[in-house]
């Protein structure tokens, strides 16, 4: 009986094992299959609205106007284009990397709020650094595919010319000696700077100078193509259909209206970049002209579910096809778009970057772009052709907004362009990466 019952036992274990190994290869079947699918969008998700504020300079218009107040102003100019009440809202994601304001821990739910939204509508803060504007698209997409929100307001903000000087809270609340000295730190270096890597965004530039053979004169003769490019587009007002001007009082109390880029420098000549110092290494190809510019900005995108457009007669400016996040080595953390495109290309069904009609990288460093376009084989004809972080400048959790609102306005009024693809690096060792489809 004792050996009737043992091998009873084995049969049983056996069959046991095999019932846990068939589970674990169709939970890791699923779990393929359902990681292709989110970054793969098999919703329609639409971008219906899609506004930005003109980035203002370092310590220009907008230093006094709090990121909350920015977000804002391009909320409400994107909701208006989009044709979408307040009350449809059902979540907002908003990005923000260096938090500054008294209101700075509530960004997102004081701008779902401030607009109108429900009082049950959610609202996330985010950052995911230079990625942030991005990632609140990819998660207002999430959302919407999961069926928990069909619109989403999804957005980045950055006052960087109001960015904190701080003091250690454990040095300084519990009592001082006398003598000490108090120093404050920069947050605004701070995030520029990555502490576990040990370097400075500029120098994983000149790392991939070094290692692309990139030399100083391409990279200022890059700059020089950035501001030309911004002034043409200016000039053919490229820009009009994004734009959401803001109101500044002076200190006379006269309103004057801002609808213009401050950052742009397009009577810069390649004579006079050409003799500015390297900024962080000493024969080095980084300087102040063809490093992307410390700005101050807000980006607004409005995502619609295809029952919501289809409900309330919206009219899309995109279609939002795939996305891919990607990590990378953080020394060399601008070559992190390359990853993140050729992955989101794959998840969209499209075969090469040559298929694609209009890409945009951020302009972190002339150095970075320059290794990224030469890394994917980018056709610079079709690549920031209006001018990019170099010329507009660079507010942290904005540009992933101003790069989408960019390509979803200029999509909607083509006529033979089919896929944009916007992309950014992100210090850490990370790129980020969206597809987007005519309608």
């Amino acid at each position: 009986q004792k050996e009737i019952n043992h091998k009873r036992h084995d049969r049983f274990w056996v069959f046991n094992q095999a019932l846990l190994s068939v589970s674990h290869s169709f939970h890791l079947l699923f779990a393929a299959a359902f990681a292709t699918a989110s970054r793969m969008i098999r919703k329609g998700v639409f971008i219906v609205g899609a506004k930005r504020t003109p980035f203002g300079a370092f310590g220009g218009s907008f230093k006094n106007i709090s990121p909350t107040e920015l977000s804002v102003i391009s909320t409400k100019a994107a909701l208006a284009q989009a044709n979408v009440q307040p009350e449809m809202i059902d979540s907002v994601y908003f990005g923000n990397v260096i938090q500054c304001g008294k209101d700075a821990a509530y960004l997102a739910r004081h701008v779902a709020l401030k607009c109108g939204a429900r009082m049950d509508s959610t609202a996330l803060t985010l950052n995911r650094l230079c990625g942030s504007g991005f990632e609140s698209v990819v998660q207002g997409a999430k959302d919407i595919q999961l069926g928990h929100a069909h619109v989403s307001v999804c957005g980045g903000v950055e006052n960087m010319s109001a960015a904190p000087l701080t003091m250690a809270g454990e040095k300084v609340r519990f009592g001082v000696n006398l003598g000490s000295n108090l120093t404050a730190e920069d947050a605004l270096w701070s995030g520029l700077t990555d502490a576990h890597a040990g370097v400075p965004m500029g120098i994983t530039a000149e790392n991939l100078a070094e290692k692309y053979d990139i030399t100083r004169a391409e990279c200022d003769e890059f700059s020089i193509l950035s501001q030309t490019r911004w002034a043409k587009a200016k000039e053919a007002g490229l820009f009009d259909a994004e734009m959401a001007p803001v109101e500044v009082s002076d200190r006379k109390k006269k309103v004057k209206v801002i609808d213009t880029d401050e950052h742009p420098r397009p009577e810069s000549t390649l004579e006079k970049i050409s003799q500015l110092k390297p900024v962080f290494k000493k024969d080095g190809v980084v300087t102040a002209a063809n490093a992307s510019g410390i700005c101050d900005g807000a980006g607004s995108i409005i995502l619609a579910s295809e029952e919501a457009v289809n409900e309330h007669n919206l009219t899309p400016l995109a279609r939002l096809v795939s996305f891919h996040t990607s990590g990378c080595d953080p020394n060399i953390m601008g070559i992190g778009p390359v990853p993140a495109i050729k992955k989101a290309l794959d998840f969209a069904g499209i075969a090469s970057i040559d298929d694609v009609d209009r890409v945009e990288v951020n302009e972190a460093f002339a150095a970075q772009y320059l290794a990224v376009e030469k890394e994917l084989g980018l056709d610079p004809e079709k690549t920031n052709s209006h001018g990019g972080a170099i010329s507009l400048g660079h507010p942290l959790g904005a540009s992933g907004s101003r790069i989408v609102a960019h390509l979803a306005n200029e999509l909607a009024l083509s006529q033979n362009q089919k896929y944009h693809v916007g992309s950014a690096c992100i210090g850490g060792g990370q790129g980020i990466a969206i597809v987007l489809e005519a309608v």
